[in-house]
């Protein structure tokens, strides 16, 4: 493998070695968390600890960095392969400058979006970096799959990243709703959230699969991949 292949691999490395635990822990902290309030509102004495909550919130919060960190890595690499190829630099520097600050931005807005207590600024920081996402991830050089959008790595991602970002935008408002609503809004988003998490696992896997070594992409790419027939080597 050449560095290139190495710098290919950071992004599903860091889902499997970070991304996907860190799932499981809140998973794990969530069903307690719930658990606890079902057997408080039952009249019955928990013997699970009240810090699970506290530990879920955390961990969830931690999940989201996670999770909108691994998709801006897994846009900067083929975002600054497709400039480095077709040096954009000389040709449009413009869009260099632009991408950049997009990718400022997002950062800057997430973690203003954690430090924010008003509704309005939750709001205003959630969107600043959900469209950052969006943003960066219509730049040329990004697979997205549109034909097969159902079953895109790509679409999948964002979609989970988006659930991710706003799960925390509406924490204030989880604990600040006596109807339960948002609570419930929460839960719901956040099992669909579980399940793009799942089709992450299996479209990474597939994509992993169809990507070739650098050395080998001047023949792979020859391939009529809607016939699934490469070119004979004459030997």
């Amino acid at each position: 493998m050449q560095t290139i292949d190495f710098l290919r691999i950071i992004h599903p490395a860091i889902a499997v070695i970070f991304v996907f635990p860190l799932i499981g822990i809140v998973v794990n902290f969530a069903w307690q968390t719930r658990q606890r309030r079902l057997q408080n509102l039952a009249g019955t004495k928990s013997k699970i600890p009240p810090v699970v909550g506290k530990e879920h919130k955390e961990f969830g919060d931690w999940l989201t960095s996670a999770v909108v960190g691994l998709s801006l890595i897994g846009l900067a690499y083929p975002i600054a392969k497709n400039i480095i190829q077709n040096q954009l630099w000389n040709q449009d520097i413009f869009s260099v400058v632009f991408i950049l600050l997009m990718f400022v931005v997002t950062i800057t807005s997430l973690i203003l979006l954690y430090r924010s207590k008003q509704r309005l600024w939750r709001g205003v920081f959630a969107t600043l970096t959900g469209a950052g996402l969006v943003i960066l991830g219509c730049q040329d050089g990004v697979f997205r799959r549109t034909n097969e959008w159902y079953w895109s790595h790509y679409y999948i991602g964002i979609s989970a990243s988006l659930l991710m970002i706003f799960s925390v935008a509406i924490v204030q408002d989880i604990y600040q709703d006596k109807s339960h609503r948002w609570r419930l809004v929460h839960i719901i988003l956040n099992c669909v959230a579980l399940l793009l998490f799942i089709g992450q696992g299996m479209t990474g896997t597939r994509d992993l699969l169809e990507i070739p070594l650098n050395w080998q992409e001047t023949y792979i790419y020859q391939c009529d991949f809607a016939n699934k027939t490469c070119p004979k080597l004459n030997e």
